[in-house]
């Protein structure tokens, strides 16, 4: 039978089968430094289009989170306000500041302001906001104290082993449903004993929680 490879072909197998290896371990490895770090900074202001102050809006002003995200107790999303929500106060109030250029713009234009997200979980992770909101679960558990914060920014990871903490054990996250909204909410000194009769007030299935295919559908 003919040769049709020459002898360093085996050679040049065997680094191309290293190489491939070292490069997908590269790449897997890369990928998750990614995920953990870049994409999961905490503590670091988010640039807008538009300087919008939760500590002036939901704080001073006393906003409730509902009145600009008006779906996060109906649907996955919160919500981002439309223009038109703006407009309901500043086409009275500051009409001519300069630092609402971009919304009197958006408005005039009808072009919609493009914010940058904040929040970017990837795609193979489900999560509803109704579900938590609806089950006792506080918009600062997840998103910190947004009412002193002048701009915005993530206050926590959001990484799988950070959900499945309270996935394990609700009973150390749940409050009552008046408190959901409540920045300023504190945990009470008998939180387990709230906790655990919320998560039975609730129903919720504590043995369901931690599996997979809650978020991973």
């Amino acid at each position: 039978m003919p040769q049709y490879f020459p002898p360093r072909a085996n050679a040049l197998l065997k680094w191309l089968l290293i190489g491939g290896g070292v490069f997908l371990v590269l790449m897997v490895t890369g990928m998750v430094f990614v995920a953990r770090t870049v994409n999961n900074q905490v503590g670091v202001p988010v640039a807008q289009p538009v300087n919008f102050q939760h500590s002036l809006h939901a704080g001073e002003l006393g906003l409730d989170c509902r009145y600009c995200h008006v779906t996060v107790e109906t649907a996955p999303s919160a919500g981002i306000p439309p223009v038109e929500t703006c407009m309901g106060c500043h086409s009275q109030i500051r009409v001519d500041s300069p630092a609402l250029a971009a919304v009197q713009a958006s408005w005039d234009n009808d072009v919609p302001i493009q914010w940058n997200r904040v929040h970017n979980l990837p795609d193979y992770a489900y999560f509803d906001h109704s579900a938590h909101v609806n089950n006792g679960i506080g918009c600062s558990s997840c998103h910190g104290e947004v009412d002193r914060m002048d701009g915005i920014w993530k206050t926590e990871p959001m990484t799988m082993g950070w959900c499945l903490e309270c996935h394990r054990a609700p009973e150390n996250e749940v409050r009552p449903l008046s408190e959901v909204f409540n920045m300023s909410y504190v945990k009470p000194s008998n939180q387990q004993e709230l906790g655990h009769a919320l998560v039975a007030e609730f129903q919720i299935d504590t043995d369901k929680l931690p599996q997979c295919s809650v978020c991973h559908r």
